[in-house]
């Protein structure tokens, strides 16, 4: 299983990014998907999630700027950035809480990030 992350970059403030994450290889189930985040000298954090039947959770510093959603094909996930500070500079990792196989464990993947960079 891969997940493979696109559409980083560097942005001014309040510009817009969309960040996108496909999943790929033998894939059964994908129970949640989503976005996290790390800031140098930080700790990764949660950005946003999303169920398999679209019930969502986002960080309290990205409600109502951040807008994430499931693509036209399970295995993708999208991820628009509003009104970006740069206090949102970080490298964003795609994540996946999925069954590789029906009869394989279900287990947390990673994608290996994409930086976003918030800067005048």
């Amino acid at each position: 299983v891969q997940l493979v992350e696109s559409g980083g970059g560097l942005v001014q403030p309040g510009g817009s990014l969309r960040l996108s994450c496909a999943a790929s290889g033998g894939i059964d189930s994908i129970y949640v998907m989503g976005w996290y985040r790390q800031a140098p000298g930080k700790q990764r954090e949660l950005v946003a999630t999303i169920t398999s039947g679209g019930n969502t959770n986002y960080a309290d510093s990205v409600k109502g700027r951040f807008t994430i959603s499931r693509g036209n094909a399970k295995n993708l996930v999208d991820l628009q950035m509003n009104s970006l500070k740069p206090e949102d500079t970080a490298v964003y990792y795609c994540n996946a809480d999925l069954r590789p196989g029906a009869t394989m464990m279900r287990g947390t993947y990673w994608g290996q990030g994409t930086q976003v960079t918030v800067s005048s």
